[in-house]
């Protein structure tokens, strides 16, 4: 699969500069699990079907708001390792126009090492949780 065509915005290309300097597939796990820890509580009551990511063997779940121009989003799970994806995400991805994150490609992941050390299921979940926030994000844009 080719590398990211476009650069990446300031705050995913952090991220995945930080993974890319940890070596040990332990030490990343880690890491992703500080993102896991660091996502604010999702309220209960938007644990709802439309915020449901599908094809996730976890529960998981994503909101997106749009303030000023900038998306912002929520998410969590019930596994703790998807909560880090989530969190990965979130991080990533709020605080970037919706035209940022609607040219974005996945694949950024393999720049992180993430991608050989997830296992398959967790591997299309993270899939499955971006492809879910650009939905959100196309639906904000719609509705505009």
């Amino acid at each position: 699969m080719p590398t990211v065509s476009q650069p990446l915005p300031a705050s995913l290309e952090q991220i995945v500069q930080r993974f890319q300097q940890i070596s040990e597939p332990k030490r990343r796990y880690e890491y992703l699990l500080w993102f896991a820890k660091h996502l604010p509580p999702f309220p209960a009551t938007q644990k709802v079907a439309a915020n449901r990511v599908p094809g996730c063997v976890s529960q998981v779940y994503v909101t997106a708001g749009l303030e000023q121009g900038k998306v912002s989003f929520q998410g969590d799970s019930d596994s703790q390792l998807t909560k880090g994806l989530v969190g990965l995400l979130v991080e990533g991805l709020s605080g970037l126009t919706p035209a940022e994150i609607m040219q974005l490609k996945p694949d950024f992941i393999q720049r992180t090492g993430l991608d050989v050390s997830l296992t398959s299921s967790r591997a299309n979940g993270f899939y499955n949780i971006f492809h879910t926030m650009q939905q959100k994000v196309q639906a904000l844009y719609d509705e505009c």
